[in-house]
């Protein structure tokens, strides 16, 4: 009598899948495993599309993958060992971390030894994957948060309240959680201190938000779309600069009295970085949001490449949620709700600059 594996146990699932560089996402139906001892199944309700998805989108061909990593949904199933999370959680996805590595240890998992294969790996971190008989790959960030159910863990999920709407609640584990992070974590700016904002897209929005509640003074606010710029005015910035039709240098010089404190960059634009850098006092502080386009100052200058506003997530994002309900964070006005099958126009919407923070929505609530 011959012994047989065990079957595979998996779970249909709707997914936007990325096939190559340029293509748009294809809704398809596929087989993920059921959840193992230390995973978690979520129902995803939305997704936030950040610009990591949309980079990603047009950039890579290798090989047919499942993208999104700023999921909110309802937990269907835990694993064993899985202790802080039960069926019915309501949670927030964000990052995944390893949890083990000398820097997860000291509360840092931003900076996690295996933060790139956990995140932009599209495996485990053991090799396997849990997409079943597809030639697909997933994972991203842990979550692959573009399909109706993911696989991830308790490194990456935050519970938050129930009755608070998961499609408002999405965009919080990335996008604004780097930009929020970036100020309050990463230059801890003070108040009084002077700010640039280059880029004010969903991450600069919520750069600024995050300045007037430090109390920052000037904000500025650098992008080439007016309505954009108009909405940062509303938010906290003190400034705007359409750098189309200004030089910004020369504007801030009117401005400021003092070179600047801080600058973000969330362009990648070399032009403005290196503006920004000529800007900034001799102590001062350049964050690197988009990983590309930094310059040596030879000024004494502080340059971060900022890694998730250097947030954790199960602390960060319910402060800011607190702020939120408050009305001091409202990141909802930068949002527009799309259904999960018009995730290309979404996309498309966010390219053109005509949709500040797209979330897709892919089941109810409740």
């Amino acid at each position: 009598m011959t012994n047989s594996a065990p079957q595979r146990r998996t779970r249909t699932i709707m997914a936007a899948v990325c096939h190559g560089a340029g293509r748009p996402l294809s809704l398809e139906s596929l087989e993920i495993d059921e959840p193992r001892d230390d995973e978690v199944l979520v129902r995803i309700v939305a997704s936030g599309i950040c610009h990591t998805d949309i980079d990603w989108c047009e950039t890579q061909d290798s090989g047919a993958s499942v993208l999104g990593h700023e999921g909110a949904g309802i937990v269907e199933e835990a694993g064993h060992s899985v202790r802080g999370i039960e069926p019915g959680d309501h949670v927030v996805l964000s990052y995944q971390s390893c949890g083990r590595c000398p820097a997860c240890r000291q509360s840092r998992p931003a900076n996690c030894d295996e933060f790139w294969r956990l995140n932009f790996g599209f495996e485990r971190l053991d090799g396997s994957s849990a997409y079943a008989g597809a030639d697909v790959s997933g994972h991203f960030f842990g979550q692959s948060s573009f399909a109706t159910y993911v696989l991830a863990t308790e490194r990456n999920m935050v519970k938050v309240d129930k009755a608070l709407p998961l499609k408002q609640l999405a965009p919080l584990g990335c996008g604004l959680l780097t930009g929020a992070g970036t100020v309050m974590n990463s230059l801890a700016v003070k108040g009084g201190q002077s700010i640039i904002i280059l880029g004010v897209g969903s991450v600069g929005l919520a750069a600024v938000m995050a300045a007037r509640l430090v109390g920052a003074h000037p904000i500025i606010a650098v992008d080439v779309h007016p309505k954009r710029l108009a909405l940062a005015r509303e938010l906290g910035a003190t400034h705007a600069i359409d750098s189309r039709n200004a030089e910004v240098g020369k504007v801030v010089a009117t401005i400021a009295t003092v070179d600047i404190d801080h600058v973000i960059d969330d362009t990648g634009d070399p032009a403005l970085i290196d503006a920004g850098l000529r800007l900034l006092k001799p102590s001062g502080q350049m964050a690197l949001l988009t990983g590309g386009g930094a310059r040596e100052s030879g000024g004494g200058h502080r340059i971060l490449n900022i890694i998730q506003g250097d947030a954790i997530p199960q602390q960060f994002i319910p402060q800011l949620i607190d702020l939120w309900r408050r009305g001091d964070f409202p990141f909802d006005r930068l949002i527009k709700v799309y259904d999960f099958a018009d995730i290309n126009r979404a996309i498309a919407d966010s390219r053109r600059g005509t949709t500040i923070k797209p979330v897709v929505q892919m089941s109810p609530d409740t």
